[in-house]
């Protein structure tokens, strides 16, 4: 007998069910024909899955790389507008009208 691929669907129905706990882990996978022990990693799995949904996993590092990177972009505009400003002066143009020299 070979193995059954279980699909995302369901996977996620019998986790979900597992875990709401009005029945065992072993119980769940009796009624849906699976294993326990894989029934107990697919939990596992969601478990780690929603620690880095909500900040404790890698997700929290995804939003802090993009604070860092909107920090480095305003400070980007910052010079630039600077810049700008700066040559803008020099050229007499900052007001639409050249300067008379």
């Amino acid at each position: 007998m070979g193995r059954r691929r279980c699909t995302a669907d369901f996977k996620r129905k019998v986790v979900v069910e597992a875990m709401r706990g009005d029945a065992t882990v072993r119980e769940v996978a009796a009624r849906h024909g699976i294993n326990p022990n894989q029934l107990s990693r697919w939990k596992t799995e969601a478990y780690d899955g929603l620690l880095e949904v909500f900040g404790d996993g890698a997700g929290g590092s995804a939003a802090q790389d993009t604070e860092k990177l909107i920090e480095r972009l305003y400070a980007q505009i910052g010079e630039l507008v600077v810049e700008r400003d700066f040559f803008s002066r020099g050229s007499g143009v900052s007001d639409g009208r050249r300067r008379s020299g």
